[in-house]
């Protein structure tokens, strides 16, 4: 009976301890979508969504913006050139003011303004330009044509000054926000950064080829229809997300204050003149110094509202710039922007040379698509390597990994097929060495595709003969005679180009973080905007190059030169991790 009993009351833990158990895995599995459901409301996922919006419409409104632009003018290149220096040329001389005013303004007014600013930019350029389409012909005859030249302005004003504040969303969410909604976090900080990059990378493909699709099968028209759609729905969403990820983060709301460089002038000298006057017993000396002071100061004072305000905005960029040049992380600032300075990516240079070389749109498409996939893999990388080695020295692996890389680019250059002619840049050279070196320039040439108007034709021909989808060209009139002897060239031109993009996402989501953590809160904007002006300058050193030797038997040239810029860049970083890791040392 005792045996029985025990028993018994054995099965009944066991049963107790099974039913235990099932209860754990129930609640556990009732928790899974309470989880979910916490997360998809979190901070991190609607900063996600909003940005992957931004980042689809900025890639649509790119694209499209350069092939308006194209189809406007006549089927020239001459309007998005303008386009492109006027943005370059904004973006250089206002990063520092549009940092400052990210600095001076609460987070939420930034984002905002921003938001709606740029959304709204692009939406009454869009009906700009669905107006100029519907009545080209009829607006062409007023005015004798000024019309259109006004028409032109005001398209390329509305989309300067929406990617004016598009650079000062970034900086306020990708610089800032994201800063503080991981509470300073250095591991999540690199997840969210990393997060970030992917989503760019997969819209900089998809987003541009689905308004080409719809350009395509539609119509222009029909094109800034969707675009505008787009922005109308995606400045309601962004909106919402916006506001309310800066509710449920009360940092967000916290700001420390930035005092005007007058202001605190002011403020100072007035002080010494109210302590000098209260100083009875030992005045202070009349003294040179104190006459230039008070004359400064009366000269601030004096000065028109418009030349005050004039000289506040000239001395707001000076300030910006000088905090850019003392922070630490200087040289790793410098360094990533001087990566801008190449012909090495998937821009329509180097696929314009690709198809004097030979390569089919559809063998373009897919190298393009097979870019992205290593540029993700370049993201996976960082947060790997930084997690193992730390964020200074994943740098480093970056840098030699994107160096290492490159000379695939440089090996091309010299390889067979490539269509290098150095005589080309001597026009002073004598006939006789010009007909040998046209012999072998000749020979050369049969790896080339020539496309209309001769040897001398440059990278970008007439739109005349060009498909636009994503950042490609593709030509109708190229060609189709023999194949080339060899290529060799072009292919280890791509392989280096494409394989070369692990390492550079992953120094650039490196720069990116070192520059959050090592930026103080009160000028986090005004050096982030710094650092775009510094991107921009570099970017038009490249299109500088490229016009100074626009034919593709100098594309070898422009290699060279880019890999020199790359590499003087990833040196200023080995320098500044040097630099870190002996003050490091010394401190320990």
């Amino acid at each position: 009976m005792s045996q029985r009993a025990d028993a018994s009351q054995c099965s009944g833990v066991v049963v107790e301890f099974e039913s235990d158990i099932k209860d754990a895995r129930a609640k556990k599995a009732k928790n899974i979508p309470g989880s979910a459901l916490i997360y998809l409301k979190g901070p991190k996922f609607l900063i996600y969504v909003s940005g992957a919006l931004s980042m689809w419409g900025d890639r649509m409104w790119h694209f499209a913006i350069s092939v308006f632009l194209i189809e406007l003018y006549g089927r020239n290149l001459l309007l998005t050139a303008v386009f492109g220096l006027v943005v370059a040329g904004s973006v250089l001389l206002l990063g520092a003011l549009i940092g400052d005013w990210v600095d001076r303004n609460p987070r939420n007014k930034v984002a905002h303004a921003s938001l709606f600013i740029q959304n709204i930019s692009v939406t009454v350029c869009s009906i700009v330009l669905m107006l100029v389409f519907s009545y080209k012909h009829w607006i062409e005859q007023i005015w004798d044509g000024w019309l259109t030249v006004v028409c032109y302005t005001v398209v390329i004003i509305l989309a300067d000054v929406a990617n004016l504040a598009s650079t000062a969303l970034t900086i306020a969410i990708q610089r800032d926000w994201i800063v503080v909604i991981t509470g300073y976090n250095r591991g999540h900080l690199a997840g969210m950064n990393a997060t970030m990059r992917r989503i760019d990378q997969v819209t900089n493909i998809l987003a541009p080829l689905a308004v080409g699709q719809v350009m395509t099968l539609a119509s222009n028209v029909v094109g800034c229809g969707f675009i505008l759609g787009w922005n109308l729905v995606s400045l309601i969403v962004e909106f919402f997300f916006l506001s309310r990820v800066y509710r449920i983060v009360p940092a967000l709301s916290v700001k420390p204050p930035v005092v005007e460089e007058d202001q605190a002038y002011l403020q100072r000298v007035e002080r010494r003149g109210s302590a000098g006057e209260d100083n009875t017993t030992q005045p202070h000396p009349l003294t040179e110094g104190n006459c230039n002071t008070h004359l400064h100061l009366k000269e601030i004072t004096n000065l028109p509202l418009c030349f005050r305000r004039f000289r506040w905005l000239v001395s707001t960029c000076k300030d910006g710039w000088r905090a850019y040049y003392r922070q630490p992380v200087f040289l790793a600032g410098m360094g990533l922007a001087f990566l801008y300075t190449t012909v090495l990516g998937f821009d329509c240079i180097t696929t314009g040379y690709a198809y004097t070389q030979g390569i089919s749109g559809s063998l373009l498409s897919l190298l393009m698509g097979v870019s992205a996939i290593t540029g993700l893999m370049g993201t996976v990388m960082f947060t790997r390597l930084r997690k193992t080695y730390g964020l200074v020295n994943t740098g480093i692996i970056s840098s030699c990994l994107h160096l290492g890389c490159l000379l695939l680019c440089v090996s091309s250059v010299f390889a067979p097929g490539s269509p290098m002619d150095l005589s080309l840049l001597m026009p002073y050279i004598t006939s006789n060495s010009s007909s040998e070196l046209g012999g072998m320039a000749g020979q050369r040439q049969k790896h080339t595709y020539p496309l209309r108007g001769g040897s001398n034709q440059p990278l970008l021909p007439d739109r005349s003969s060009i498909h636009w989808t994503n950042n490609t060209v593709l030509f109708d009139n190229v060609p189709s005679g023999a194949a080339p002897e060899s290529y060799i060239s072009i292919i280890l031109l791509f392989l280096g180009v494409i394989t070369a993009r692990i390492g550079l996402w992953s120094f650039d989501l490196t720069v990116t973080q070192l520059l959050q953590e090592n930026i103080c809160e009160s000028e986090r904007g005004v050096v982030n905007g710094v650092q775009s002006s510094m991107n921009y300058l570099m970017d038009l050193l490249h299109f500088i190059m490229v016009i100074s030797a626009p034919q593709p038997q100098h594309f070898g040239i422009l290699v060279i030169i880019s890999v020199l810029f790359i590499t003087t860049g990833h040196t200023m970083y080995f320098m500044y991790a040097h630099k870190t890791k002996r003050k490091h040392r010394l401190d320990t």
